[in-house]
């Protein structure tokens, strides 16, 4: 599985960002997007931006990580999935039928 982190960058050369989640700051890569601005939200993999995400998707990402880190500790992690949680699998559009 890969888990992406969605961060939000502090400052940008165009090159690299410095980039922040939840209190944690590192310098990543930003040569597969086109200069995204300070505060823009983005998909980080392996210290290189992937990605732009809209704040609505970056918390559902920060939520997944949380149901994540509660599933392993054993606890219940239902609510950190809500989006899912009640509705049948949908298929990526560009694999749908009609």
């Amino acid at each position: 599985m890969c888990l992406g982190l969605p961060m939000t960058i502090v400052e940008t050369d165009g090159i690299s960002a410095l980039c922040e989640f939840r209190g944690e700051q590192r310098r990543v890569s930003m040569l597969l997007l086109s200069n995204p601005p300070a505060g823009a939200k983005v998909l980080v993999f392996i210290d290189t931006a992937v990605r732009l995400l809209h704040e609505a998707e970056a918390r559902l990402i920060g939520a997944a990580i949380d149901g994540l880190g509660a599933a392993i500790n054993g606890e219940d992690c239902d609510r950190f999935f809500a989006d899912l949680i009640d509705r049948e699998p949908q298929l990526p559009e560009h694999l749908r039928l009609d």
